[in-house]
């Protein structure tokens, strides 16, 4: 990494941002704000070389954190208890944000936008804000450079101990508390959508109101907390039937309810709601529907003190930092070798997708001795099986044999990097992908529900375009969330071996080529624009070829058989 020429060419810039920054005024701030953040502990997505977060709250402002290359970043502070923030002040090396959200939470792992731009100018920044939270943290979605992120300090100012009672932070109390509804579903569009579905902290599952008799107002669910608990926050996901107006509603009783919070211009997708109030039962209670349907929540949680909380299920650990290679196949072995059996399942049978092959028990994978796994398409014939008829002979009997394998009953895994270097082959018809499916598909979980991660597509009919996207309840098929891109100067991929990579964690997916980023995707915007996140448990990794189908389109004459998907390695680091 050659940096030192940057930086001593920010010398004087860094001088001078020294002096300001000690002699910063605070902007008509209230005489009981104080400094929160001194020495308290700091963590980031990741740090370059020595540049540490704790460098950030050490008081010294000759100390900076500065960030991995890459898009989106963070850093976070821990004040240790709930508190009322005021302001934010950001002192940016020359390796800024242009676009930055601040954020706060009681739990980090649920956050609330106090502060967001996407014009930021570097320098002193110094941000009114409201909001309460134990956790802080500024969120960077585009750098201003080609470097990363780097503050030489952050401050957080406010009063401490007005949040929760006791100055401790909320917990999660709805977790598998019962619940109950003005009515729920249970037909085939929406099976068993009852109450308990939006207390499970599972986001692809869900409640909602009945089709014949709920899809009217008002519409109702509510919680019993075990117990009376102080109610602080509240976090809605709502499905596309959402709520215009509706209340949040506390109760001792089940019977007389109190509103702690109301709206009429519900906005839908995630909400995340500050209340304040008392009570063992909490509902939304919904006066009119956004949509001509009935009301639907992903998840409604309720955080706060007391009640009578059921411990969730601890959430995944993010990557080491630096991450570390736990999983590797470099495809080594004599020539004609099968795909090692330790590492790599057959997956045989009809694709889907109105796809034309047939997938082979590893007869169509096999080593080429040179450290790759040759994945090969062949025309000829498969007995007895059944595909949409051949474009060239019209038979319905599948005329293609392809591989197609994966880890589901040898490696499961959540978060990390997820990389495989690929030469992909060109031809109408051709589909060459590397991709990830939620691990629950294997026990009976049906698709979408368990979330798929496509690393890299290709269509042999365009191979100067790949394509990355995920797929879930509230996004999928042709409404996935993902995004085209091309090599530079528009070569074609199946000229050479490209990289693919995915960086997975709690706060996103990055999908890379060659070590350049391709795509984001921001969990936080995704559940305030699209639908909930659904990809925060166990995936495993498929690899295939397929022949044909949906989206590639039919072969023709001109398609060559046998076609060949080169895998020089996959692996995996944590």
């Amino acid at each position: 990494m050659h940096t030192l020429p940057r930086r001593f060419a920010l010398l004087l810039a860094l001088v001078a941002s020294l002096v300001a920054f000690t002699a910063l005024p605070a902007p008509s701030a209230q005489a009981a704000e104080v400094l929160l953040s001194q020495g308290k502990p700091a963590t980031a997505s990741s740090t370059e070389g020595p540049f540490v977060a704790q460098s950030v709250v050490d008081g010294d402002p000759g100390t900076r954190w500065s960030s991995a290359f890459a898009d989106p970043q963070w850093i976070q502070i821990d004040l240790g208890a709930s508190a009322g923030i005021s302001r934010v002040a950001l002192n940016w090396e020359a390796a800024y944000g242009k676009a930055f959200r601040i954020e706060v939470s009681s739990d980090a792992v649920s956050w609330t936008v106090v502060h967001q731009t996407t014009t930021a100018t570097g320098g002193i920044q110094n941000l009114a804000v409201s909001g309460t939270g134990r956790y802080v943290r500024m969120y960077g979605t585009q750098r201003a450079t080609q470097y990363g992120y780097s503050l030489w300090e952050f401050q957080v100012y406010g009063t401490a101990g007005t949040g929760n009672p006791g100055g401790d932070t909320g917990r999660l109390l709805s977790y598998g508390r019962p619940g109950a509804a003005s009515s729920s579903q249970a037909d085939s569009n929406c099976w068993e959508c009852t109450p308990a579905r939006a207390f499970d902290r599972d986001p692809a599952s869900r409640w909602a109101t009945s089709p014949t008799t709920g899809w009217t107002d008002p519409g109702w669910i509510s919680v019993d907390l075990g117990a009376t608990a102080q109610i602080d926050k509240v976090v809605l996901q709502w499905d596309p039937a959402y709520a215009k107006s509706f209340q949040i509603q506390v109760s001792p009783n089940g019977a007389d309810w109190t509103p702690i919070y109301s709206t009429t211009s519900g906005t839908g997708f995630k909400q995340t709601l500050a209340v304040s109030g008392t009570g063992r039962y909490v509902r939304m209670y919904g006066t009119q529907r956004a949509t001509p349907y009935g009301y639907s929540l992903w998840e409604f949680q309720v955080y706060g003190t007391g009640g009578d909380p059921i411990p969730a299920p601890p959430l995944p650990n993010d990557p080491a930092n630096p991450p570390r290679l736990v999983w590797s196949d470099e495809f080594d072995g004599a020539a004609g070798g099968k795909p090692d059996a330790s590492k790599w399942r057959a997956d045989p049978g009809v694709g889907s997708n109105n796809e034309l092959e047939y997938y082979t028990d590893h007869r169509n994978a096999a080593l080429d001795g040179a450290g790759h796994l040759v994945m090969e398409a062949r025309k000829e014939t498969t007995a007895g099986s059944s595909c949409p008829p051949d474009p060239l002979s019209g038979s319905t009997t599948c005329q293609y044999t392809s591989a197609r394998m994966n880890t589901g009953a040898t490696f499961q895994f959540t978060y990390g990097r997820v990389e495989a270097r690929v030469k992909v082959p060109k031809g109408n018809g051709l589909w060459p992908a590397f991709w990830m499916m939620g691990a629950d598909f294997l026990t009976g979980r049906p698709w979408p529900y368990n979330g798929e991660v496509d690393i890299m597509e290709i269509l042999g009919k365009d191979v100067k375009t790949a394509y990355s996207t995920v797929h879930a309840p509230a996004y999928n098929g042709g409404g996935g969330i993902g995004a085209p891109y091309t090599l530079p100067g528009n070569a074609d991929f199946s000229d050479d071996y490209h990289t693919w990579a995915a960086d997975w964690n709690s706060r996103g997916i990055t999908y890379s080529l060659d070590g350049r980023t391709v795509f984001t995707l921001d969990k936080d915007q995704v559940e305030q624009t699209r639908g909930p996140w659904i990809f925060d448990h166990p995936h495993y990794m498929i690899l295939n070829l397929a022949v044909g189908g949906d989206w590639p389109g039919p072969t023709d004459a001109s398609t060559p058989f046998p076609a060949k998907m080169l895998v020089d390695y996959v692996r995996i680091y944590q």
